[in-house]
């Protein structure tokens, strides 16, 4: 995608006149002109020269950002030039203008004193009423050179609308002055008093000042609304303490700083590069860029990025990501980007913007020959044309979406909410159902130790409070050194909370063995340590009924039980379990209150789901799904609604691309995710609400801004063309009119930028949305917390199909066949079980992963006894 910067355009009729042309280029795959930007991208393979020479046919000047240095050249594009050159041509403009007026108007109505000599000159006066008019028309001869350029280019502008009205009121002055004059040569001087009515020298003046006041007022406020981009722009350092060859200091230009190269950051300076650290530890102030307003505390071996703050300490970096690469420079991009996209909502703004000029050229030509017909003096049906020139305002239309765009995606930049497109902004709103991936979204992502048990703790068998600490301690530390040689994650958990409780930690361990599935073994001081799950421990040790329990237990509240034998003999379970974030529960209830409906998806068993949803509070879940069923999901819901989907943008990319809007949590610096729509900086689930609410709040404000465009043309148009007069006795004079031309734009980009006052997290005003897909519970239903879980099994293309046979004791008749298969039956997974009682054993069929202890719970609490699983 190449960017271009486009000058020349003044309305929406400019902007849709450049796509036109652009977009007429054969290669040429898409084209977007932003006028809030003065910009263009254009998607396909054609040739810069091409582009350039097709837009400045079109009658406008294009530019080609080099990509290196885009983003200085898009600072100085962004910045506000027009403001004071507007400015300055509009004192101008009215000091010649006040002038003209005392001429005009003072004397003849409010009885201004003139010199002697002009006293009943009628004509000099009217000469000195067209010299200032002509000097007003020199100063503001942008909007002719703009406007009749248009017209030549069979393409008018708003420019050309101004034009014409100032022209004409100009021209048919003149033409008055020019008739006085001939009368007064032919010494018929009432007719010099009768055409003196007939000057409206100060009406075109006057069209030119006010049009130029909402143009510098319009001018001023879109310079704000690209207030973000610039912010983020200015926080790129300009130099860097670089380390050089001698190990000396030495501050350079940022643009000399390499990949590996080291530097140096003092507390209180801005970390200049993106780099690790080599020495040194700080807290480092990420704010800039996560929206995150607590520092970091970083040390060596951990990654800094630009534009970030060194809040204490002195560190020693090395480059690994600089100039365009640097986390500072992608999101300045991205935001700047989804600035020049456009929303599906433009859409008819754009098509109405297309023909919108000429269409009030015909009204006007209409407006004047009516009132000509039915018997008005030409100067009053002229005036009646050109108040539908000057009230008739393109440029409303055009502005309404870009300008909420540009803010929005702002204020989403500064809370950590990329939006990588304008449709993403304006779809995330329309999202009715929201699917959430378990592990690294609703919760943590980072197993921990949750609870540590004793064999006699469990059994009662010898166990006593006073000796347990102690014995306690050693069971974790045994644990913990094998653990440590494992790299899984559980094990990565059991050793770390080892090494923070207990001593003597640095032990070897001989003969490790890592069993894929199952568990570990190692010989630890000179005894032969194992871990695993209740099967993998069973073969070497007994495990006591109790113990299956407790291991049940564990299980159905989503935590995960190690088992741990020391020669043979069982010592303990350890339980492992991935918690959620503390803010998921908040986030999701946020998510229903607006009426949304939460999935979550995870590749845990059932108990496990059902745990964490009940903690989560989500009431519909899709359990045991691998990485590649969750694109057939997320392809199912989407047949019910406007489907967003959260994940981590790495592993969940198929399902994130499938869905409407797909969102990665949690980016941190990694902003880049090709798969998503919406980047999340933070690791917060809040901020899924917090994107959904600022789409719903801007879409608001788009809407807001296309009505007051439309309904001001659809009754500014009529009232001055005069349809009113008879009725209502309402006239519009083109003063008037200019005035409330120039003042429509200044509205709508003064209500986008009130966008900058939203609270992307306060979820008081919260609307409920009409929800349609099928299995959206009713609002009693999501009031209340309590409500039962619906958990689904995977998709067809995820199951599997095994056997298990249970060696049974303790059946006798028939009866007791029905039992223990329906007991079977009830377990999720088991599709059938085959049970005879003469055979004392029981078949099942599976379509899930369950353990063999889950198998054994189910048919012992009928009271029969499970001799053996095969």
């Amino acid at each position: 995608m190449e960017k271009y910067v486009i000058t020349g355009m003044s309305c929406a009729a400019c902007q849709v006149r450049v796509e036109k042309a652009v977009n007429s280029l054969k290669g040429v795959s898409e084209c977007n002109v932003n006028l809030l930007t003065n910009s263009m991208t254009v998607d396909g393979n054609v040739l810069t020269s091409d582009i350039i020479k097709a837009v400045e046919d079109a009658g406008y000047g294009a530019t080609l950002l080099d990509e290196e240095g885009q983003n200085n050249e898009e600072e100085e594009a962004l910045k506000d030039k027009e403001t004071p050159i507007l400015k300055k041509r509009l004192l101008y403009s009215i000091g010649f203008l006040l002038v003209l007026i005392y001429f005009s108007m003072g004397h003849k109505i409010f009885g201004f004193p003139l010199p002697a000599f002009l006293d009943g000159n009628y004509i000099a006066i009217g000469i000195i009423q067209m010299v200032l008019c002509i000097v007003i028309m020199i100063i503001n001869r942008n909007f002719f050179i703009s406007g009749f350029r248009g017209l030549m280019h069979k393409a008018p502008n708003m420019d050309s609308l101004v034009a014409l009205g100032s022209s004409a009121s100009f021209v048919y002055s003149a033409f008055a002055l020019a008739i006085m004059m001939i009368s007064n040569a032919n010494g018929t001087p009432e007719k010099t008093n009768l055409f003196y009515d007939e000057l409206y020298f100060e009406s075109a003046a006057m069209i030119l000042t006010l049009i130029t006041v909402g143009k510098m007022l319009e001018a001023r406020s879109k310079g704000k609304t690209t207030t973000a981009i610039k912010s983020l722009m200015k926080l790129a350092s300009k130099t860097a303490n670089v380390i050089d060859e001698n190990g000396a200091e030495k501050e350079v230009p940022i643009e000399q700083v390499k990949v590996d190269d080291l530097f140096v950051v003092k507390a209180g300076e801005r970390i200049p590069v993106d780099g690790v650290i080599v020495e040194g530890s700080s807290a480092i102030d990420e704010s800039s860029l996560t929206g995150e307003s607590i520092p970091v505390d970083k040390s060596a071996g951990e990654d800094v990025f630009a534009a970030t703050i060194n809040s204490s300490g002195y560190l020693k970096c090395k480059a690994t990501r600089v100039g365009k690469d640097t986390t500072l420079s992608q999101i300045i991009t991205m935001v700047s980007d989804a600035a020049a996209t456009k929303a599906p909502i433009a859409k008819l703004a754009d098509k109405v913007s297309g023909v919108f000029v000429p269409i009030v050229m015909c009204i006007s030509l209409v407006t004047i020959m009516s009132w000509l017909i039915v018997g008005t003096s030409f100067g009053y049906a002229l005036a009646r044309g050109i108040a539908v020139l000057v009230i008739s305002c393109p440029c409303a239309l055009g502005l309404a979406t870009p300008v909420a765009v540009m803010v929005g995606n702002g204020v989403g930049a500064k809370n950590g909410i990329l939006f990588k497109t304008a449709a993403t902004l304006e779809n995330a709103g329309k999202c009715n159902i929201v699917i959430l991936d378990k592990t690294g979204t609703i919760t943590k992502g980072e197993p921990v130790v949750t609870d540590v048990f004793l064999a006699e703790a469990i059994t009662d068998s010898g166990y006593s409070a006073e000796k347990s600490a102690g014995e306690e301690l050693e069971f974790v530390r045994l644990a913990g050194i094998l653990e440590s040689k494992s790299a899984h994650p559980l094990a990565k958990a059991v050793a770390t909370h080892a090494t923070n409780i207990c001593a003597n930690m640095d032990v070897p361990v001989d003969d490790f063995n890592e069993i894929s599935g199952n568990g570990l073994e190692g010989t630890i001081e000179g005894a032969v340590i194992r871990c695993g799950n209740l099967d993998f421990i069973s073969k070497y040790a007994n495990i006591p009924e109790e113990v299956s329990k407790r291991a049940y237990g564990l299980s159905i509240r989503g935590k995960t039980p190690l088992f741990f034998a020391k020669d043979n003999i069982f010592i303990g379970i350890i339980a492992v379990a991935d918690t959620i974030k503390d803010d998921s529960a908040q986030a999701i209830e946020e998510l229903k209150n607006m009426g949304i409906r939460v999935v979550m998806i995870t590749g845990d068993n059932e108990n496990t789901a059902r745990a964490i949803a009940a903690k989560a509070g989500v009431n519909e879940v899709y359990a045991g799904v691998l990485p590649g069923g969750k694109k057939d999901i997320a392809d199912e819901l989407m047949k019910e609604g406007k489907v967003a989907m959260v994940g981590d943008g790495i592993n969940d990319a198929p399902a994130l691309t499938a869905a409407d809007v797909g969102i990665a949590i949690g980016a941190g610096t990694d902003i880049a995710v090709d798969a998503a729509d919406i980047v999340l900086m933070r690791n917060s689930l809040l901020d899924v609400s917090g994107a959904i609410r600022l789409s719903k709040g801007t879409l608001t404000n788009i809407r807001q801004n296309l009505f007051w465009a439309f309904i001001y043309n659809v009754i500014g148009i009529p009232i001055a063309a005069g349809c009113f007069i008879k009725l209502f006795g309402l006239t519009l004079s083109p003063m008037f009119g200019a005035a409330a031309m120039s003042l429509s734009s200044f509205f709508v980009v003064t209500n986008a930028l009130g966008l900058n006052l939203f609270d992307i997290r306060d979820a008081s005003k919260d609307k409920k949305m009409y929800n349609k897909s099928k299995k959206h519970k009713t609002d009693d239903e999501d009031d209340d917390p309590d409500n039962e879980i619906i958990v689904s099994s995977l998709s067809k293309t995820e199951e599997i199909n095994m056997t298990k046979t249970l060696s049974i004791e303790g059946m006798m008749c028939g009866h007791c066949e029905n039992t223990v298969k329906a007991a079977l039956e009830a377990v999720e997974g088991v599709t059938e079980a085959v049970v005879s009682h003469e055979k004392n054993n029981a078949v099942v069929t599976l379509n899930l992963e369950v353990s063999d202890d889950i198998l054994k719970k189910a048919v012992e609490e009928k009271d029969y006894k499970v001799i053996d699983i095969k």
